[in-house]
């Protein structure tokens, strides 16, 4: 497995790679944060990459069963975030990652606005 920095220069790599770049990873509750413009657009949690989602977004995540990220909260009671996990394909296909992290960046920038 990648050292964290590693993990981390990869994931700029395919922002990069996609055309979507560049982007700023800064580190967070013990993972990290994706940022692209200032705006948070991805998490980096448990060598796992997680895209923002929305409202018109998450059914897309959900179709695909790809899940939010969890934690546990306060007396162990789980919170959702608005974080679903970036399906494995897109991780070896730009053109895939492109897709779906455009659609998280949009997102973010939804998010962002309100």
């Amino acid at each position: 497995m990648a050292s964290a920095p590693d993990l981390l220069a990869f994931y700029r790599d395919l922002y990069d790679q996609a055309g979507l770049g560049p982007v700023t990873t800064r580190a967070m509750f013990g993972g990290a944060g994706v940022f692209k413009d200032g705006v948070m657009v991805a998490l980096v949690a448990f060598d796992q990459l997680y895209f923002k989602t929305d409202a018109e977004t998450r059914p897309r995540f959900e179709a695909e069963g790809l899940p939010p990220f969890t934690y546990d909260g306060k007396r162990g009671r789980p919170v959702v975030m608005s974080y679903s996990l970036c399906p494995d394909a897109a991780l070896e296909d730009p053109e895939l990652f492109a897709d779906w992290a455009g659609q998280a960046i949009k997102a973010a920038r939804r998010a962002g606005r309100r």
